[in-house]
């Protein structure tokens, strides 16, 4: 038995009492803490994780990973193509980093079944808006939250990124028909600093910085051998009851400046209606994948370039270049690459022609997206757009076989299925829908 104590202090019930806490004997359903490890640890599965990239708007596909530079020029647009790592493949100009890297990646040009919709749902639920409404389709970290569950008692399984969005389709999904049990842990997206836990109240949050505070005085003072010796998952109840891992993964202040120099710091300032282009958080959606989060979703920038689409791009691609490309690498540098899968995509693409205001509208029949990791077999481009960059030429693949793709990543292809909260079996895709062949 373990027992910490610390100073008086009065508890949420308003009863003054002195901070204590029995590792040995903190009971869940039965089990003391250390029971409960145990179990997990004989039990737990493998660490797979993905990361999620929203690109709210939708990207322009000619401008950036599918350029026509022999279209005429109300096609073509203003930017010139530049040679990538991977043979005989070209991105746009803006994106000489991401070019760098993109034998690390999977570039899908051939995406359909999208529709004119601005919404995270598509891309985050496999479903339209008001087919994920009417039906609770669960978010895509929920599905990971239920279907694989937390790594780690201290880390929970889908942490959500997103900021509260002008345009409310932009916003993340809920947990849908698996309750709140699923839910993702909500980062705050305007201050990652004040990040906190959801369901906890002010009072209560105060009364766990104090026990904590006890804990941390008794761990500078006891005995560091006698620590050392205890059984293993007492040691691991212990760390987990008087660290905050979470919380650290997300103080992107801790990580190699270098590092964090490399992502570029971006801005937490909204973009039109949708996301800011802060890089800061694809840092941290780094890190928490690192600190054992089975999911990250992160909403990325403002893509509906209705008008100068090329002033707008010259103004912003600059730094997704440097954030996404860092993201990319870091996957590999660090030997993340089999367990941690990135994608990178938006709702559509835009119009092939140039409209009267040097924009793009929006184009649901062409989609593309950006994957790398999760042992996914990369450097390589997947299906190809006719001449003007309007319909899809060769290989098209329907957006929910990304999905599937990603579901694969973590061990879920054999099951692509879910109980509801009333135990009622449940799809997670369509019928037939299978993961992309090429990478795997």
């Amino acid at each position: 038995m373990l027992t910490l104590t610390g100073t008086p202090f009065q508890c949420c019930d308003g009863i003054p009492r002195r901070s204590f806490l029995q590792i040995g004997s903190l009971a869940v359903g039965g089990l003391t803490l250390p029971q409960m490890l145990r179990a997990e640890s004989s039990s737990s599965q493998s660490a797979k994780s993905v990361i999620m990239v929203y690109l709210s708007g939708g990207l322009a596909h000619q401008d950036t990973f599918d350029l026509k530079l022999d279209a005429p020029k109300e096609i073509r647009g203003e930017f010139n193509g530049i040679d990538s790592s991977l043979p005989g493949y070209q991105v746009g100009e803006l994106l000489p980093l991401t070019a760098q890297c993109a034998h690390r990646m999977a570039i899908v040009r051939s995406i359909v079944g999208l529709r004119d919709e601005h919404s995270s749902f598509q891309n985050v639920t496999g479903y339209s808006m008001d087919q994920s409404n009417r039906e609770g389709k669960p978010n895509f970290g929920s599905i990971l939250s239920h279907k694989l569950g937390q790594t780690d008692p201290a880390v929970p399984a889908f942490v959500d990124l997103f900021p509260t969005m002008q345009h409310k389709p932009y916003n993340s999904p809920g947990s849908g028909v698996l309750g709140p049990a699923h839910r993702s842990v909500q980062a705050d997206g305007e201050d990652l600093a004040s990040m906190k836990l959801r369901f906890v109240e002010p009072v209560q949050l105060n009364n766990r910085r104090k026990l904590l505070e006890a804990m941390d005085r008794f761990h500078r003072q006891a005995d560091a051998q006698s620590i050392r010796n205890m059984d293993a998952t007492y040691g691991k109840a212990f760390d987990v009851l008087t660290t905050s891992r979470m919380v650290n993964a997300l103080d992107v202040t801790k990580e190699d400046p270098r590092i964090r120099d490399r992502y570029g710091l971006g801005s937490s300032k909204h973009l039109g209606d949708g996301a800011p282009m802060w890089n800061d958080q694809l840092l941290a959606a780094r890190r928490l994948v690192e600190a054992g989060v089975r999911c990250v979703t992160v909403a990325y920038g403002f893509w509906d370039t209705h008008g100068n689409n090329f002033k707008y791009l010259k103004d912003h691609l600059p730094l997704f270049d440097r954030g996404i490309s860092a993201l990319v690498n870091d996957i590999y540098d660090r030997g993340l690459d089999r367990d941690v899968t990135v994608c990178v995509w938006g709702e559509f693409g835009r119009t092939p022609k140039i409209n009267k205001d040097a924009g793009r509208d929006h184009w649901p029949r062409v989609g593309h997206a950006l994957l790398c990791g999760g042992g996914l077999k990369v450097g390589q481009v997947l299906g190809a757009t006719d001449k003007l960059g309007s319909d899809v030429l060769d290989r098209p693949l329907h957006y929910q076989q990304v999905l599937a793709t990603l579901y694969h990543t973590v061990g879920l292809g054999e099951d692509p299925s879910i109980n509801d909260i009333s135990g009622r079996r449940l799809p997670i895709l369509d019928p037939g829908i299978r993961p992309i062949s090429e990478l795997l």
